[in-house]
């Protein structure tokens, strides 16, 4: 159980977990080298200012992969908390430095909520950030039981879902689920400076979508980069690898129509279903976004606009047209059973929405392409 904490760095992520650490209870002292950074935290009701009298249960240390073992040593020399863990993005290395230099490692806990946004500091953190959002547990293998615990206790505060991995293995995966496609992202974006005049008015959705990433603070995804750059640098050799081939099948595709090879359209074609089928491991929830547990059945009438209407419903529960899939009736004009997978804390409320909106619904108990048991 956390009765005290403290939060070393009121950026997005550590005023997000303080006020859900605040609104169940919890007295948790605010700490920052930025002073109105600190100020502002406490003035959203994250918690009080400055560190406290005496030690906490648990001390949070909310700073860039770089800084988390200093910051560690620092905070421990001086006694702020019995337990500690922290939120770097990438765990190996911080993990390392720790165990190197840290006077109890036994106390500490890596960590790493998968959550976030597109804007940084303070005013950007949301008391639900993290909620139903896999947050991962890296114990060494000097971490104790309490350490451990407490960690387990403030996931629990913030409503997110607990997953243990060791620290290497966290990196590789997050390399290729977050790093990689910041980078990729931050590419894309930047070549928006080298178009036309006339390209911004032409963006859509699909340039939104990729590049919305990019807006990240620098100077912290320099950190993310340079303290996880092998396993980063893996993942773009391997889409290095990609992009040679099907810049060769383009060039041919681009020549005289009667010297095109048969075989570059099939490369082409090929690299575009290998995307679909990435696509299959992350339908149902993947960290950084809700687990899709639970499936709702809706009933709704043929006819135009009716499914338009439901999702506007249920659009403010997160649910879009993504995580629909819709079944007609045997006969024309029958009813459309439409199947919405959700997370399953959200499954409740929107049972209560639709019904309310007037549609038949159920809750199937599980999500579409999840097995149950």
């Amino acid at each position: 159980m956390i009765r005290t904490l403290a939060v070393v760095g009121t950026g997005l992520i550590g005023t997000s977990l303080a006020l859900a650490a605040a609104r169940q209870g919890v007295t948790v002292h605010l700490m920052d080298r930025d002073e109105a950074a600190v100020r502002t935290a406490a003035a959203l009701g994250a918690g009080v200012p400055g560190p406290p009298s005496e030690p906490v249960d648990l001390a949070v240390i909310a700073v860039p992969p770089s800084q988390v073992a200093a910051v560690l040593a620092q905070q421990q020399a001086l006694g702020l908390a019995g337990t500690y863990t922290d939120v770097a993005s990438v765990k190996a290395e911080p993990e390392r430095a720790v165990l190197a230099g840290a006077p109890d490692p036994t106390r500490y806990i890596g960590g790493h909520p998968l959550a976030g946004r597109e804007r940084s500091g303070p005013l950007a953190a949301r008391v639900d950030l993290f909620q139903d959002r896999v947050w991962v547990l890296t114990p060494s293998r000097l971490t104790s039981r309490t350490a451990l615990d407490r960690a387990l206790a403030l996931i629990g505060l913030c409503g997110a879902v607990p997953l243990v991995m060791q620290s290497r293995a966290h990196d590789d995966a997050v390399a290729l689920t977050s790093h990689v496609p910041h980078v990729v992202a931050s590419l894309m974006a930047a070549r928006l400076r080298h178009g036309t005049p006339q390209a911004p008015r032409l963006a859509g959705q699909g340039l939104r979508d990729v590049t919305r990433i990019a807006g990240g603070d620098s100077r912290l995804w320099s950190d993310i980069l340079q303290a996880n750059a092998g396993a980063v640098a893996g993942v773009l050799t391997d889409l290095q690898a990609d992009l040679g081939e099907l810049l060769v099948a383009l060039r041919d595709l681009a020549g005289p129509p009667g010297r095109r090879s048969a075989r570059s359209m099939e490369t082409v074609v090929d690299l575009l279903d290998r995307g679909i089928s990435g696509l299959d491991g992350i339908a149902t929830g993947h960290p950084g976004h809700p687990p899709r547990s639970a499936s709702v059945r809706v009933r709704i009438a043929d006819r135009p606009g009716e499914l338009s209407r439901l999702l506007r419903a249920t659009a403010e529960l997160g649910i879009g047209p993504e995580d629909a899939e819709v079944r007609p009736g045997t006969a024309p004009h029958d009813d459309l059973t439409v199947r919405l997978a959700v997370p399953a804390a959200v499954a409740g409320p929107l049972l209560a929405r639709v019904t309310a909106e007037g549609w038949d619904a159920e809750n199937d108990g599980h999500a579409a392409g999840v097995p149950t048991a």
